[in-house]
């Protein structure tokens, strides 16, 4: 589960409710193309903006439609008492994992950090990967933090943010020689997974794989087996569409990306998020077809 690719999909919406017909089709499309896993619920999945009842709702529908293929959802929130509210249902629904971010609006110390999720792993029989996201929920995990809470029963990966190598494969050197055998080191932040996957991260939980499972496949698989020509070929199919996410966020662009393949019949964000300006779309809407081609 904590290995290779996890795709994250949108969260389709209408009005403030999970479009739950949809987001089966979604999920199923991909274990069809056989991701190593599915992460439900994720920034990409709209997680903070959704009443816990709706997460729950979404929470059974990625599991039934997943079939054999684990799903991992996020249940991160600003209170504890949401997260746990979340753990229960993600579990009651056969979630193969949690994905915990730590979200805020006060600023928190390191010892809330870490009793919050410690606090989390008690309450929870479920495996655990830790979201380190800092520009989204506020809250930076230095490595030592990371070390700590590697040593907590039910932790099994560290999603770490992509940074430029040679910073981002330092960072998982020293975290490797520090925490338990057992722990995965993974990397977000699409535009620098190749060399990420490339200098050693166990896993790639993946934007684009949630809409465009194919060529993030192919380039994960390319990665682990040390395919650099292969990696280099994807990426630069890919760097438009990352490029865009750059200008505009990850989030409008596939969601906007996903309504364009046919996955929604439109790009339905939650207010005050708006859908990609026109002119961007546009732009999206063009090179969609080299996203989508096959490789020859």
């Amino acid at each position: 589960m904590f290995h290779g690719l996890s795709a994250f999909p949108i969260t389709p919406l209408s009005g403030e409710s999970v479009d739950v017909a949809a987001y089966g089709r979604i999920v199923e499309r991909l274990a069809d193309a056989h991701v190593d896993s599915i992460g439900a619920l994720g920034s990409t999945g709209s997680y903070p903006y959704l009443s816990t009842a709706e997460r729950a709702r979404a929470a059974r529908a990625a599991v039934a439609a997943a079939g054999e293929v684990p799903v991992i959802v996020g249940v991160g929130a600003l209170t504890l008492s949401d997260v746990l509210r979340n753990v229960e249902s993600a579990q009651n629904a056969g979630a193969a994992g949690l994905l915990l971010s730590v979200m805020t609006y006060q600023p928190l110390t390191d010892e809330e950090v870490i009793g919050f999720i410690e606090d989390v792993a008690a309450h929870s029989s479920t495996p655990i990967c830790i979201y380190d996201n800092p520009r989204t929920t506020h809250v930076t995990f230095t490595d030592e933090m990371l070390i700590q809470l590697a040593g907590l029963a039910g932790v099994r990966s560290i999603k770490l943010p992509g940074t430029p190598v040679p910073d981002f494969t330092d960072r998982v050197d020293a975290l490797r020689a520090a925490v338990p055998a057992s722990i995965t080191l993974g990397v977000s932040g699409d535009a620098l997974a190749s060399n990420a996957l490339l200098g050693g991260a166990d896993v790639w939980y993946s934007v684009i794989a949630g809409t465009l499972p194919a060529p993030a496949l192919e380039l994960t698989r390319a990665a682990h087996r040390g395919d650099r020509a292969t990696v280099d070929d994807l990426a630069a199919r890919l760097a438009p569409l990352w490029d865009l996410m750059a200008r505009y966020g990850s989030y409008r662009v596939v969601t906007q990306l996903a309504a364009i393949i046919g996955l929604t019949e439109a790009a339905t964000l939650p207010r005050p998020v708006r859908p990609l300006p026109a002119r961007a779309a546009t732009e999206l809407e063009a090179i969609t077809p080299q996203l989508t081609a096959e490789r020859s």
